[in-house]
C-alpha cells in the first residue's frame, strides 16, 4: 500500500465519528463510526489483487485455455476461433484445448445464492461450444468458471497449465468485456488474443 493512502483510511474512519460526537453526541459519533468501519470492510474485500496471472513456465505443449462470453455455433465463428488461436494445424501429441464458460449469476439470484440456474446455462454454452469444435475437428475439454471472467481465468490456471488464452466475446456484448480483455492483457503471462466473433466484415 502506498505510504500517502494510511493517513486517508485513518482519516475516513476518525472524521465521521468525532463528527458524529460533536453534532449529536455518542450515539450519533458511534453509529457513523461503525458505518464507517463497515464501509470500508466492505471495499477492503471486494480489492482483488492485480499481479501477473499464471505461472509463466516453459511447456513443450501447448495448452490452449478458450474462454466463451457466450455460446459458439456458427461455423464462420468456429472458423474465426481456430485461426486466431492456431487450432487444427500444427498440434502435436500432448496439446491439449479447454473450454471455459463462466456462470453468469443474475442479481437477484446471487442474493438468493441460487447458482444452479446459472451454472445449468453455462454447461449449456459449453456443449453447444465443444460440439461446433468437434465437427470443425477439434477436440476440446469443457469447465464452468467463476461469474468474474478474470476470477475464472486465474483459477483454471492453476491447474491448467495455459501457454495462450484466448477470449472469445459477441460483437454485441457492453463494454464490460473490452475490460475484461485489457485487464486479462495486462496480467497474463501466457500469449492472450481476444476474438470478436459475428462482428460484420
Amino acid at each position: 500500500m502506498a505510504p500517502w493512502k494510511l493517513p486517508l483510511i485513518v482519516a475516513a474512519l476518525a472524521l465521521p465519528l468525532v463528527a458524529g460526537f460533536l453534532i449529536a453526541g455518542p450515539a450519533l459519533g458511534t453509529a457513523l463510526g461503525a458505518l464507517a468501519v463497515f464501509v470500508l470492510l466492505v471495499v477492503a474485500a471486494r480489492q482483488r489483487p492485480r499481479g501477473p496471472i499464471g505461472s509463466g513456465r516453459v511447456d513443450p505443449h501447448r495448452h490452449v485455455l478458450l474462454v466463451i462470453t457466450s455460446p459458439v455455433e456458427e461455423p464462420e465463428a468456429v472458423a474465426a476461433i481456430s485461426r486466431a488461436a492456431g487450432l487444427g494445424r500444427g498440434t502435436g501429441e500432448g496439446d491439449e484445448v479447454l473450454v471455459l464458460a463462466p456462470a453468469r449469476i443474475g442479481f437477484l439470484d446471487r442474493w438468493a445464492s441460487d447458482v444452479e440456474g446459472a451454472r445449468q446455462a453455462a454447461q449449456r454454452s459449453l456443449v453447444v461450444t465443444v460440439a461446433a469444435l468437434a465437427k470443425a475437428g477439434v477436440a476440446a475439454e469443457a469447465r464452468v468458471g467463476d461469474e468474474d471472467v478474470v476470477q475464472a481465468v486465474e483459477d483454471q490456471l492453476q491447474s491448467f497449465p495455459a501457454t495462450e488464452v484466448v477470449l472469445v466475446s459477441g460483437a454485441g456484448e457492453d463494454g464490460g468485456v473490452a475490460d475484461v480483455a485489457a485487464e486479462l492483457g495486462g496480467r497474463l503471462r501466457a500469449e492472450f488474443r481476444h476474438v470478436r466473433v459475428g462482428e460484420a466484415g
